[in-house]
């Protein structure tokens, strides 16, 4: 994953470490609690959450998630044969078919 991750910038203040981050955005996305009530083991979640944004922004989880795949499917680990995706159970929006 860190090649995928933009590089920090060349001044200013340090950002936190980008493993911590992660730990703390997986942790609120997949727990579904808000930010502010994370553990305090996490730390601060004021760097995870704009990073979350921004990583969104320009296209981080998408490289990241096509690298996990390519890299599961190399690997044997992921069945292409095997995988389905039923959008007929998600309702449309505002009506449309």
């Amino acid at each position: 994953m860190k090649p995928l991750l933009p590089k920090p910038a060349a001044t200013g203040r340090p950002r936190s470490n980008d493993r911590t981050v992660l730990n703390v955005i997986i942790y609120v996305l997949v727990s579904g609690c808000g930010w502010d009530e994370m553990p305090k083991t996490y730390g601060d979640d004021s760097a995870a959450n704009p990073r979350l944004r921004r990583w969104q922004e320009f296209g981080i989880w998408k490289k990241i998630l096509g690298r996990a795949i390519k890299s599961a499917h190399k690997s044997g680990r992921i069945d292409m044969q095997k995988i389905s995706i039923d959008s007929s159970s998600i309702p449309s929006k505002k009506g449309a078919t």
